[in-house]
């Protein structure tokens, strides 16, 4: 009787392994097409902005003025504010991020562990529109009061209220990562550590973080992705206005905003306002590809070092 009952079993699974491969491979390939739909549908409608504007023009203008009656599309000051909003926001959230992750996995004890990873992970969970209305009507003002105590002008928009609140967005995001990296490292290599007199904050600066560093610097590039493609806290903290500035305290925007700025509402599309939307969306798709590929470079290089 168990010798049926094996029997079954086996053309059971010489029956459903070869269903179960095939929806796998079919997931992956619907997966990779409708990446490849995607990319073909922009730099198609790409393609038909540099039909009517030139690609250098489009690169290395400093004016963006898509509704002025000789239009202008220049991306510098669009992405002059991104990386001006990226970079405030990953210099908050990357040491608080690391640091609370370093805490949780190496010195928090279980039940700080347990009340202090989901309160930290619940700020993932406030929708950016929230966000937005903080910085608008919380943050912004203080920055703006705090600058008037010292004579210095702050805009009621600023890159610094929208990038600080960005951070804050993205804090538990690197904070998560990083920690379930750190946890990945063997527990051998931190007891062979503690065996060569090693200290505590000797063995995580010399052994731990540089076994889970990989890990690390792709929670920051996922970061940085996250906070470069943020529309509504930009919207509603920095404004839309396109000024090409480095001034943190001046109002800024950025390419994902005028993105939805160009498609909002009814839209003619054969008229370079609307298909320059297209184009800043390519644009910013090979900024990020450039991005991961670097990262990758760094991390298996760094890998093939500590290996």
């Amino acid at each position: 009787m168990s010798a049926l009952v094996e029997t079954q079993k086996f053309k059971m699974r010489r029956f459903t392994e070869p269903v179960v491969y095939t929806l796998l491979v079919a997931a992956s390939v619907v997966a990779v097409l409708t990446t490849i739909g995607i990319v073909l549908s922009v730099a198609a409608e790409s393609l038909r902005f540099f039909q009517q504007v030139s690609l250098a023009s489009f690169l290395f203008g400093t004016d963006w003025s898509p509704s002025a009656p000789i239009p202008s599309f220049g991306f510098v000051p669009l992405i002059t504010g991104t990386l001006l909003i990226t970079l405030i926001a990953m210099v908050v959230a990357a040491p608080l991020g690391l640091l609370s992750a370093i805490y949780l996995a190496e010195y928090a004890s279980p039940a700080a562990r347990t009340t202090a990873k989901p309160l930290l992970e619940l700020l993932a969970g406030i929708p950016t529109v929230v966000l937005g209305f903080f910085a608008a009507l919380t943050v912004a003002p203080f920055i703006r009061a705090a600058g008037a105590q010292f004579g210095i002008n702050v805009e009621a928009e600023s890159a610094l209220a929208a990038g600080l609140v960005m951070g804050m967005m993205i804090v538990p995001l690197i904070s998560s990562l990083s920690d379930d990296v750190i946890n990945a490292v063997p527990q051998a290599m931190r007891d062979g550590s503690y065996a060569m007199g090693a200290t505590k904050s000797e063995t995580i600066r010399r052994v731990v973080l540089p076994a889970a560093l990989p890990g690390i610097v792709s929670a920051f590039i996922l970061a940085i992705s996250r906070a470069i493609g943020e529309t509504m806290i930009v919207v509603m903290a920095a404004g839309l206005a396109p000024n090409l500035t480095f001034n943190p305290l001046a109002a800024v925007t950025t390419v994902t905003v005028q993105i939805n700025a160009m498609l909002v509402g009814d839209q003619e599309f054969d008229s370079p306002k609307t298909l320059s939307a297209f184009a800043l969306g390519l644009t910013l798709f090979v900024i990020t590809l450039i991005l991961n590929i670097v990262a990758l470079r760094v991390v298996r290089r760094y890998k093939e070092q500590y290996a």
